[in-house]
């Protein structure tokens, strides 16, 4: 693989109205071309629930690798650790590691996060994320700064992405009462961005990547054709019956392109927005994001906060019914505020996210061998989420039973 290329960046700050400003993280390195997808992640990438398919690589064993690695990578050979690696968050099919460096080179100075593909997993994946993280700090919106990614699985079993570790703690573990307005605000201004950048960027990366002969980033699949076709794939892949008429409806009734598409995170929940003294420090988790019409990502969010399990003891569970829809009609009345959503288009596109998630839900399930189920996939998660797509579209998926 051809050696990283870098460049200078840097992002400028993004101001909210009070209580929260956004506070942007310390300047770093770009990198050309160089992550996955975690469950849930906090304080900078640190996470909330352990455990999930992927093997966990042993610290030490991991941190003599990635030592090793970037001692011939940033040609440093007096390389140390001032705080090794530590496993601080678990995913579906990434594993996150903070750690710090000691004599290191100034991108690479302050707190890091390592996000380590599992082995299976397609490698582009890292570069993609390297490359939309970089692009959306560079222009203001603050994502955590890629340093470095890599598609070659041979340093550590799995492709991967180096960026810088953002201060704060999960918007949620704040006033429950600014969790509507903040994600609004945020969201809104991700979807003022120019999404063309991001689309022009891709493309450049994916050319430089053919002519060196590296694995391609992948622009394709940043757009809603690009993501049903790989959803289509993946249902034919792994024979996963129960979706294909689901999927096929979706394919067909594809709504027509809006006349100015967004980028869209496809995962924006209060988990993946980091607050610190009433600053956002960041949005973090980007390898759903896609280019977009905007009623995706807002369709996206609203499943995420209608359906997915609460860890909450009986007494706040009742609450929680009660106080849930509340949230999620005050998230959806903020962002129309702003910006009309078609609600035609908004159903269809509640419909696809939830078919992004029976699609993940099944293929775990039915993958032999891989060790016990994450939390969520072993919930009623899958359940709630096929039952709201039925309601949809009129169209009953079928999921395999969890195997005990």
């Amino acid at each position: 693989m051809p050696p990283a290329r870098h460049r200078e960046g840097a992002g400028e700050a993004l101001r909210l109205a009070r209580p929260y400003r956004t506070r942007c993280g310390a300047h770093a390195r770009d990198v050309r071309g160089g992550a996955g997808r975690s469950f849930t992640v906090r304080a900078g990438g640190a996470g909330l629930e352990p455990g999930g398919r992927t093997p966990r690589v042993a610290d030490g064993d991991l941190a003599r690798r990635l030592l090793a690695f970037l001692r011939g990578r940033l040609d440093e050979p007096r390389l140390e650790f001032s705080e090794p690696p530590a496993s601080v968050s678990g995913g579906f099919d990434t594993q996150i590691f903070a750690f710090r460096l000691r004599s290191a080179p100034p991108a690479y100075a302050g707190p890091l996060i390592l996000r380590l593909l599992a082995p299976h997993l397609d490698p582009a994946r890292a570069l993609r994320e390297g490359v939309i993280q970089n692009t959306l700090a560079g222009v203001g919106y603050p994502a955590p700064r890629a340093v470095l990614a890599t598609a070659d699985p041979g340093p550590l079993g799995g492709a991967f992405l180096i960026m810088e570790r953002l201060p704060g703690k999960p918007l949620i573990e704040g006033r429950l009462s600014d969790i509507g307005r903040v994600l609004v605000e945020m969201q809104v201004r991700l979807h003022a961005l120019d999404a063309d950048v991001l689309l022009r960027t891709l493309a450049r990366e994916d050319l430089a990547a053919t002519v060196a002969g590296a694995p391609a980033i992948g622009r394709d699949r940043m757009t809603l054709e690009g993501y049903l076709a790989q959803l289509q794939q993946r249902v034919a892949r792994e024979s996963l019956d129960g979706l294909a008429a689901g999927v096929a409806w979706l394919v067909e009734r594809r709504p027509a392109e809006p006349g100015r598409r967004v980028i869209c995170h496809g995962d924006f929940h209060p988990l993946n927005i980091l607050v610190s003294g009433g600053a956002v420090t960041g949005v973090i988790d980007w390898p759903n994001a896609i280019v977009a019409d905007a009623a995706y990502d807002v369709a996206a969010t609203k499943t995420i906060l209608s359906l997915t399990p609460l860890d909450l003891s009986a007494a706040l569970r009742g609450v929680a019914r009660v106080l849930r829809p509340v949230m999620v009609r005050r998230y959806l009345a903020g962002y129309r505020r702003h910006r009309p959503i078609d609600p035609a288009a908004l159903r269809y596109y509640e419909a696809l996210s939830c078919m992004r998630q029976l699609v993940r839900v099944t293929e775990n399930r039915l993958r032999a061998g891989a060790g016990p189920l994450n939390p969520l996939d072993a919930s009623s998660f899958g359940d709630a989420m096929a039952a709201r797509f039925s309601r949809i579209t009129r169209i009953a998926p079928t999921l395999p039973p969890v195997r005990t």
